[in-house]
């Protein structure tokens, strides 16, 4: 984007956010990021948009920026995870940034207003950030409209504003480094049901308040614009449950599948060449509470998403003491009866992929945990597969305490060390690998896998939620993108092999790795090409189920 000299320049450092019901780590961007460009825009100032990567890996940003007139930092991390795309600021490089700059007024806002802890399993310590000017308190785009007004910087969230601002901001997607393969990060509400009753005791969500429901029509003029300025993948993501969109009042709404029909088909039409339409958070408890509506809820967002979806359920523990003791949602049982209906209406394959899986999170360290929470976990967890079922990924994390939650003064990190690290190492080998063999059987087509690493081993994924890390025996430029054939699985990723399969031209790297070939054969294959045709190859290397993706 060239800059406009007539207008002042505004930076965005994004920082990257990771909370409850936002994800905002590359390829993800986070809707703050959008609201903040549109308010910038309407106060009159031209915007530049810069990655905290990017600025890692190329100092001499700071220059720019400090050239800038304005600069508004976005950051947090609420709910640490592993990331591919990107690292979220350390504290330590956020400070910098705030002392280091001379030139411009300097801002801050995002869930950092919480409380900072470097990895999961400590407790996050709020604090003031150092070296900036203000703390956008509240929504980062009202708090920054306010003080650009003259006001303080402290915003109560308000559609009715940030609607406009997600339009006009809609354009900074051409400047993140991975477009267009971004992720918009679309908000539909803020706020949790179960913030009724207090929320769940670790959670940031409840700090929002009750909930409110942005409109469709909101909603779909977003995404128009987010499309007319060439997005094509896009996720229902900054909610906490999909399936209370609109819903009435109380803990546990029931689900309103007109409501749902009318959202998702706005935005399949307001982004008519959209790649990729994806969802996250779903209440266990509301599926299981109100069967009939979630399924009907469930369908609708099937007819309209694209397939390789995934419903994150929190579900947190297995063990009853403990969901009494932290307010958590959803009981064992109804967690596995929510998993019984997502694999029931959602588990029919196009494309090759199941339309939408559940993922289950846990999270460990809470209040009333023993041992015996952990077998309790993987009895469960034994449960579900020897039932023939099917989840998408199973994520494990350690419960990352703030202050205001009822996990800041009750929990038990540190006391089961060594039988937390024992739970994971049974997920990883007894339950992610016949998993994924579920999921994604060999022959299994994976399009559009982009490359993210690239080295004699490339490893890429599909834009989505969770999408599964493919490792590509071949040498692959970064921003490839390939279809492949999945071959093989790890505990967490799968071996998949570039298409074509061209029997004459493959390396031997990804010869070894076709079904009945391996190692041995490799050899022989590669001294009787080329093959005149198929056949001839599968004389030498013998049939498997790939044989219908060769060619000559």
């Amino acid at each position: 984007m060239t800059s406009d000299t007539r207008k002042p320049t505004a930076v965005i450092l994004d920082g990257y956010v990771d909370e409850p019901a936002c994800l905002g780590v590359p390829p993800y961007l986070s809707p703050y990021i959008r609201t903040v460009a549109g308010a910038l825009s309407a106060h009159g100032f031209f915007v530049r948009y810069i990655t905290i990567d990017q600025l890692r890996n190329d100092p001499q940003l700071f220059d720019a920026m400090d050239r800038a007139g304005l600069l508004v930092m976005i950051a947090g991390v609420t709910v640490p995870g592993k990331y591919l795309g990107g690292t979220p600021a350390t504290l330590t490089e956020i400070q910098q940034v705030g002392h280091q700059l001379r030139g411009p007024k300097k801002l801050i806002g995002g869930p950092i207003g919480f409380g900072y802890a470097g990895e999961g399993g400590k407790k996050a310590v709020r604090q003031v950030i150092a070296g900036f000017d203000a703390l956008l308190q509240g929504d980062p785009a009202v708090a920054l409209d306010r003080y650009l007004a003259g006001g303080d910087p402290t915003g109560v969230f308000d559609y009715t504003l940030t609607d406009p601002w997600s339009v006009a901001g809609a354009g900074i997607i051409a400047q993140h480094p991975d477009f267009p393969f971004v992720m918009c990060e679309l908000e539909t509400a803020r706020g949790c049901s179960h913030g009724a009753t207090g929320g769940c005791s670790f959670c940031t969500e409840p700090f929002y308040g009750r909930p409110r429901y942005r409109s469709v029509a909101g909603v779909a003029s977003e995404v128009a614009a987010l499309a007319s300025h060439g997005a094509l993948h896009f996720r229902v993501g900054r909610q906490p449950d999909i399936l209370a969109y609109g819903a009435g009042e109380g803990e546990y709404p029931a689900p309103r599948p007109d409501l749902l029909e009318a959202l998702f088909s706005a935005i399949r039409t307001s982004a008519p060449n959209l790649k990729t339409l994806h969802i996250d958070n779903t209440n266990p408890a509301t599926i299981a509470r109100h069967e009939e509506k979630s399924r009907e809820a469930l369908a609708a967002i099937i007819r309209y998403h694209t397939p390789g979806d995934v419903a994150a359920f929190g579900m947190e523990t297995a063990d009853p003491a403990v969901i009494a003791a932290n307010n958590l949602k959803a009981q064992p049982d109804e967690v596995f009866r929510a998993i019984e209906i997502t694999n029931e209406v959602g588990g029919v394959r196009r494309d090759g992929i199941p339309e939408l899986l559940p993922g289950l999170n846990f999270v460990c360290g809470l209040a009333g945990e023993t041992p015996g929470t952990y077998d309790a976990n993987e009895q469960f967890l034994t449960r579900v597969l020897a039932a023939g079922l099917v989840v998408r990924r199973v994520n494990i994390r350690q419960v990352m305490p703030f202050e205001g939650t009822p996990a800041y003064t009750d929990n038990t990190l540190g006391r089961n060390e060594r039988r937390f690290k024992a739970f994971k190492e049974f997920v990883r080998q007894k339950i992610d690998l016949p998993m994924l063999q579920r999921v994604y059987p060999v022959g299994t087509i994976l399009r559009d896998v982009r490359i993210e690493i690239s080295g004699e081993l490339s490893f890429g994924r599909q834009p989505g939620s969770y999408p599964i890390l493919a490792g590509i025996p071949a040498n692959l430029p970064v921003r490839t993108v390939v279809d492949t054939v999945v071959v093989d699985w790890g505990m967490r990723s799968i071996t998949a092999l570039p298409l074509p399969l061209n029997v004459n031209t493959m390396p031997a790297s990804v010869l070894r790795w076709m079904p009945g070939v391996g190692k041995k054969r490799v050899a022989a294959v590669m001294a009787k090409r080329p093959f005149a045709d198929v056949a001839a190859f599968t004389k030498i290397a013998g049939s498997s189920p790939l044989d219908r993706f060769l060619e000559v």
